[in-house]
């Protein structure tokens, strides 16, 4: 059975979460509702440096490759999600980009798979929330627009739950020893679109913008 929705203030307009919700992530900026700021390391501090320095010019999403987990998460344009007793199938308008969460009772690989984009993810149900974890990226990652990294060591865990039959909410953790001194949590609002489907987005590895 399939669904569209979209990401609710994806350029941070979102309506305040509640006292006790964890702050909510924005496409530009992960950590931009976190108060005391994401909990970087030296080595994660010198890599999201560099990349405001170079004015984001870097981003995957910037030249037609996946952005990852994070970014698709907050990206606004609409998602369709396909679920079977064995998967969650995400099909992503932006970039027709898609995500395979197997709910089949496989965790994680751990006998050093490539490294992607995406990860690995395996999902369980706890109660009523999706719980995801994912493993096996990529040491290049970016979080968000700004260039917030994760590196090969992070994992994401993700848990989707549906308060309202028009509303998702997915607090998104974010673990990387690399990165981060600590683990931190935002969250993430999807938004039911009923009777709609996903267009047509077409970008080319490489483009070559006309001046």
């Amino acid at each position: 059975m399939g669904s569209v929705g979209t990401s609710a203030g994806a350029a941070g307009t979102a309506t305040a979460p509640a006292s006790n919700a964890p702050p909510q992530a924005t496409f530009r900026d992960v950590g931009q509702n976190i108060k005391e700021g994401l909990p970087l390391t030296p080595e994660g501090r010198e890599i999201l440096k560099a990349r405001v320095a170079g004015n984001s010019k870097d981003n995957p999403e910037a030249h037609c490759l996946p952005m990852g987990i994070v970014q698709l998460h907050t990206q606004g344009a609409p998602r369709k999600f396909f679920q079977t007793p064995s998967e969650l199938v995400i099909l992503y308008e932006a970039s027709m980009e898609r995500r395979e969460i197997f709910t089949d009772g496989r965790g994680v690989p751990n006998n050093d798979p490539q490294p992607w984009y995406y990860g690995y993810s395996a999902g369980r149900w706890d109660g009523d929330t999706l719980v995801v974890e994912t493993t096996g990226f990529r040491d290049d990652g970016w979080l968000d627009i700004i260039g917030s990294p994760l590196s090969d060591a992070g994992k994401v865990t993700e848990r989707f739950r549906r308060p309202a039959f028009g509303r998702m909410e997915i607090d998104v953790t974010v673990e990387d020893k690399k990165m981060y001194t600590r683990p931190f949590t935002v969250r993430v609002n999807q938004q039911l679109m009923l009777n709609e489907e996903l267009l047509e987005f077409v970008c080319l590895e490489n483009q070559r913008f006309g001046k």
